[in-house]
């Protein structure tokens, strides 16, 4: 079972000696392979062994697997998982090896089942892998659907295509979600990632989470929960990163936490979550309360943008900016960190206004991290579809569809423009002197935790600047193998080769050492301040105290003053209702 990674803009696998989070997919498919070499499903008589291969943090090297196999004798089947679109170049490049050696190959993940969940016809890179006799699995493996195609390889009939996208499977009591132990010490800590559950109810056209998982969502149980903590935490593993795309849409949320609280204060776990949630969560009685109970301390929230239109547009109508101030302060309150996506290139955008919005963010929401990505079409969303029915450009490079790269062209802004405006948004919010308001914010709550506020700032920041690679994908000390380049680019020579990389090496850890020696300072000057604790500004003022205040994100954005007018005539109606009854 192998986690493909993809390629750098140089041609070369992006791969770390410590890489972030493991794979959730990963140990999902490991887990359930587990389950079927319990249950014998080759016979009594088959001796199954199981690989598990993260290339974040591991070379891939098909030539000694391939001897190893060779040597132990036997059969083999190679599956690569959770591939994403921007994956599928490098896993079939990896395939191609393996093919060429006779061994059966079969690639899943959210490439393959969003084409086949939203195309037509199949597209051509997938055509192709098929011609080289590469299998798909199109869907969800559970329920035993994974033992078929173990079955299947291991008799030679192994099909073209396993489609289950029209037969979705349930989770509870299904095989826990775990790796080897070996795979913690390659990762950033005592670190793994599961679902809980899958789907989502909305409808965002840029989304393919809701094409391939579905659009009714499917659970565990709080029991599966109890069960994959404890296994894991027997590990060594107490911090998690809890993958479903919306938590606070999950109907046995309180379940889950509960249990979790109960795991944490009556049994002493020492346990940590990240979750993502949406920007109404606060709105669940007792959901964000319950949350920090259970160990939640950090949230990814999909805040998208500021702009009524360009939500409405991306048909995210569940997100309200009106509601973003109360949510983000409900968050802080618990003490948790926050992070948001923030996508640039809708067909409203411009570099100014997505500029403008970024300041006003920065003044008015107490948001701690902000992450950027260009709005892509990507294989298995609606937008993409839309293009590719319309005949409109798309890079056929699947490799950029990685959220950091620009792919489709933008209906107001040039090629170069894009760009520009994409590369000034991290740079506008991640200012000396704003991360120095993020950190006084922080060091002005007793749970606020600036220190790692500070990590987490210059994690995401010095990836994207030193490193040329979203956050969402990095890891510490980069590693490349000259030999390891994508095909089709020249190889370099071994001096060429081994200077630069090493001259790159130093480069950047000096250019890392600069960086935060800059930074340093002012962290310890803020944190050691007598009165942090008085600090206050717009955005983390309580809505209480801001009678009278027109924040720009309602006056100034596009659409910005005609939600408020809804909103204002939305609560008339409610208080007309509740004065009439």
């Amino acid at each position: 079972m192998i986690k493909p990674t993809h390629y750098d803009d140089d041609g070369y696998p992006i791969q770390w000696l410590r890489s972030a989070i493991p794979s959730n997919t990963l140990a999902t498919l490991n887990g359930l392979a587990v389950a079927a070499v319990d249950a014998q499903a080759l016979g009594p008589d088959i001796d199954v062994r199981l690989h598990t291969y993260d290339e974040t943090n591991r070379r891939i090297r098909p030539e000694n697997i391939i001897a190893k196999i060779r040597k132990d004798g036997g059969k083999a089947l190679i599956g690569f998982v959770g591939v994403q679109s921007n994956q599928f170049p490098r896993a079939v490049d990896l395939a191609r090896i393996f093919r060429s050696a006779g061994l059966p190959v079969c690639i899943g993940g959210f490439h393959v089942s969003g084409c086949i969940a939203m195309l037509d016809v199949m597209p051509p890179e997938l055509v192709e892998a098929q011609k080289m006799g590469i299998s798909f699995f199109a869907g969800e493996a559970e329920e035993g659907r994974l033992d078929v195609v173990l079955r299947d390889a291991f008799n030679d009939e192994l099909k073209p295509l396993y489609n289950f996208m029209n037969d979705l499977p349930g989770l509870i009591e299904q095989p826990t979600p775990i790796l080897p132990p070996r795979h913690i010490g390659r990762t950033a800590g005592a670190h793994t990632s599961f679902d809980l559950g899958r789907g989502c109810p909305y409808q965002c056209s840029f989304c393919t989470i809701i094409n391939v998982q579905g659009r009714k969502s499917r659970y565990r149980s709080a029991d599966d929960l109890e069960t994959i903590i404890r296994e894991n935490y027997a590990q060594g593993i107490n911090r998690f990163f809890i993958t479903d795309d919306n938590f606070a849409r999950n109907r046995a949320w309180e379940s889950m936490f509960d249990r979790l609280i109960e795991l944490r204060e009556r049994d002493h776990l020492d346990i940590k979550f990240i979750i993502q949630v949406d920007t109404l969560c606060h709105k669940i009685d007792g959901f964000i309360n319950k949350a920090t109970r259970a160990g939640v301390n950090r949230v990814f929230i999909g805040l998208e943008n500021i702009n009524p239109d360009n939500l409405m547009a991306a048909k995210k109508k569940q997100n309200k900016i009106t509601e973003y101030r109360d949510m983000l302060q409900a968050w802080r309150r618990h003490g948790a960190t926050t992070y948001a996506g923030y996508i640039i290139g809708f067909p409203g955008d411009s570099k100014e206004s997505i500029l403008r919005d970024i300041e006003i963010i920065k003044r008015e929401l107490p948001l701690d991290l902000l992450e950027f990505f260009y709005l892509t079409p990507l294989p298995g969303s609606e937008d993409h579809k839309v293009m590719i029915s319309e005949g409109k450009w798309t890079d056929p490079d699947l490799n950029k569809y990685d959220l950091n790269h620009r792919v489709s062209a933008h209906p107001c802004m040039s090629d170069q423009e894009w760009d520009e405006a994409y590369q000034a948004a991290w740079n506008a919010y991640y200012t000396p002197g704003h991360m120095r308001t993020i950190l006084r914010r922080a060091a002005a709550h007793k749970r606020g935790r600036p220190g790692n506020k500070l990590f987490l700032m210059c994690w995401f920041y010095f990836m994207l600047k030193f490193e040329g690679i979203h956050p969402l994908e990095g890891g510490y000390f980069r590693l490349k193998f000259r030999k390891d380049r994508r095909p089709g680019l020249p190889r370099q020579t071994m001096l060429g080769f081994y200077l630069g990389y090493g001259a790159e090496i130093v480069s950047k850890h000096v250019r890392y050492g600069l960086a935060l020696a800059s930074v340093l300072p002012s962290y310890w000057r803020i944190k050691k301040n007598p009165k942090r604790y008085d600090y206050s500004d717009l955005a983390i003022v309580e809505q209480g105290d801001t009678e009278g205040v027109m924040f720009e994100m309602f006056s100034k954005t596009r659409g910005g003053v005609a939600e408020v007018e809804r909103l204002r005539r939305q609560r008339a109606l409610i208080d007309s209702a509740r004065a009439g009854g």
